[in-house]
């Protein structure tokens, strides 16, 4: 099989410029690092959401720079081959430009090729800052799940006149502060359609409709591994709660009816 030659952060202005979609997905571990290494998707975010998804929390505040190092560093050895964003958990990039810059070198020296820092407002001369430290910056704008106390839950961001005009306005500055892509979360499609026409960076949406530039969806979500998880932007690509439970179940039936393993499975 041979392996598509990894993205490099000049890849995404070009891709926008041809119309070539992004594509990106979440990985958390080493085993499915692995297999999308193996894929032709574009890219891998270590997200935040690896404290729910992969640890059970009930949202991404519980994930901090030890936690998403931790996991970088275990899909940058499973991935060699693919550009790797790694999250800024939450208030990493709220204590001040040391601590910002201590958790933007961990994440780095884990392996990651880039760093996604949630939200605009109070954040632009920082995010500047980064990039001029030769750290590629994606930025994260709509529904910032760090924010999900201020924001009074998981919902649409943006559809307000007011709040489609702050939206754009933040979009404009992350181009500014040297963003090389932007995620936009959970926003109504006309409005994210309408910043991907409106600024230089290629757009990646989740719940954003199809005019980004780009799609991004969590692998355990986009597999079926939770068939009750279905929001509205979420298309299941497999029906991977059941396989993983029917493979579970025939091997526990063939356990207790002696039938594995078998002689040529079974050591002389």
């Amino acid at each position: 099989m041979t392996v598509a030659k990894a993205l490099t952060v000049l890849d995404f202005p070009k891709r926008k410029a041809s119309s070539e979609k992004i594509s990106m997905v979440t990985c958390y571990d080493f085993w499915s690092a692995q297999i999308l290494d193996q894929s032709d998707v574009d890219c891998l975010l270590v997200g935040d959401s690896l404290a729910m998804v992969m640890h059970g929390f009930e949202s991404t505040v519980y994930a901090d720079v030890d936690l998403m190092s931790l996991h970088v560093s275990a899909v940058a050895r499973g991935a060699p081959n693919k550009f790797i964003v790694g999250d800024m958990p939450f208030l990493a990039t709220r204590k001040g430009l040391q601590n910002t810059m201590d958790a933007v070198q961990s994440l780095m020296q884990a392996g990651a090729s880039a760093v996604k820092i949630e939200g605009e407002a109070g954040q632009r001369e920082l995010i500047a800052h980064v990039v001029e430290s030769g750290v590629p910056v994606m930025g994260h704008l709509g529904l910032t799940p760090q924010s999900v106390h201020g924001l009074g839950g998981h919902k649409v961001q943006g559809r307000s006149e007011s709040a489609e005009s702050a939206l754009l306005e933040s979009a404009r500055g992350l181009a500014e502060a040297g963003c090389f892509a932007l995620v936009l979360e959970c926003v109504p499609a006309n409005l994210a359609a309408r910043i991907t026409r409106e600024i230089s960076i290629p757009t990646i949406g989740i719940g954003a409709g199809p005019e980004t530039d780009g799609q991004v969806l969590v692998l355990q979500d986009m597999l079926g591994m939770n068939p009750q998880f279905k929001p509205k932007f979420l298309r299941h690509y497999a029906c991977g709660h059941g396989v993983v439970t029917e493979a579970v179940n025939r091997f526990h039936a063939e356990t207790q009816q002696g039938c594995f393993p078998s002689r040529s499975e079974s050591y002389a």
